[in-house]
């Protein structure tokens, strides 16, 4: 079992596998978001019986009883993500949605796999940059609430279009004077006079991509160079403003398809004929 527990907000999260494990019956004071790996988990809640395959996701509302078993003669591996209703609330309200009351999830087991990978995006987020963070957070949450919930989030509309663009320019400008530093969305939203959900859809909309994926393009170009240069990984990691090495490499991996050593490597070679072998030259006629 993994535990992560988030020290500015209200935010904790598992990742277990169990076998002959069983939980007491318990109600937690948040949200509580899980979506099965492998095996089925079966529980007890609101007087009814249910069971959670590989898939499939779980919500439970605050205060809200429950038990669990592992319903496979193998066990069950899941991840689960609490997040206090304060933050909940704080998400809504960010999005434009100021005047709505707590959302209620009317099922405690959801088969969409939409939601399944939503989920598991958000746990693994986590333990990203702070940027990242809040971006998954409130995407996945406002797709929790339209998805599962009793009611849609209503969230504000953009501004105009030349408002837009001047959110997104100036929020590009900043994260390209700062890409190498932990920016945050509560700092792009005061730099912008914007909301952060604001900041991101203008964005998003302005640039085809999230300013967090914008920032660790800028990371991953300057780290490249680092590696052209001859610079170590660790180094090249460490003054582009990853986390650490593993974090660096497993973007550079996603983004270039190769590990920064071997990229360090074919960069030192004198030239693509020798990293690949010639290629041959065909003349049609």
């Amino acid at each position: 079992m993994r535990y992560f527990r988030d020290r500015a907000r209200p935010v904790e999260a598992m990742h277990a596998h169990f076998d002959r494990h069983t939980y007491h019956r318990h109600a937690h004071e948040t949200y509580s978001f899980g979506v099965t790996e492998i095996g089925a988990q079966a529980f007890t809640c609101r007087g009814e019986a249910h069971t959670s395959a590989a898939g499939m996701v779980m919500a439970f509302n605050p205060d809200e009883p429950h038990d669990g078993w592992s319903a496979t003669p193998g066990g069950f591996t899941y991840r689960m993500v609490h997040i206090g209703p304060s933050l909940i609330s704080r998400v809504l309200a960010d999005a434009g949605d100021s005047h709505s009351s707590l959302p209620l999830f009317l099922s405690p087991v959801l088969a969409d796999p939409v939601l399944a990978r939503g989920v598991e995006r958000l746990h693994e987020s986590l333990t990203e940059d702070p940027l990242r963070q809040a971006e998954v957070l409130t995407s996945t949450v406002l797709r929790l609430i339209r998805r599962g919930a009793t009611k849609p989030p209503r969230v504000a509309s953009l501004p105009s279009a030349r408002s837009t663009r001047e959110i997104a320019a100036r929020t590009r400008s900043v994260l390209a004077e700062r890409f190498a530093e932990p920016v945050t969305a509560d700092e792009l939203a005061a730099a912008t006079d914007a909301s952060r959900y604001a900041v991101y859809r203008a964005f998003q909309a302005t640039y085809g991509q999230s300013p967090s994926d914008y920032q660790r393009q800028l990371r991953l170009r300057l780290a490249r160079d680092m590696l052209s240069a001859g610079r170590s990984a660790a180094e090249a990691a460490a003054v582009a403003g990853f986390a650490d090495q593993a974090h660096m490499t497993r973007w550079f991996v996603r983004y270039f398809g190769l590990t920064p050593s071997a990229y360090r490597q074919a960069a030192r070679r004198p030239s693509l004929d020798q990293l690949h072998g010639r290629p041959k030259v065909v003349v049609a006629g």
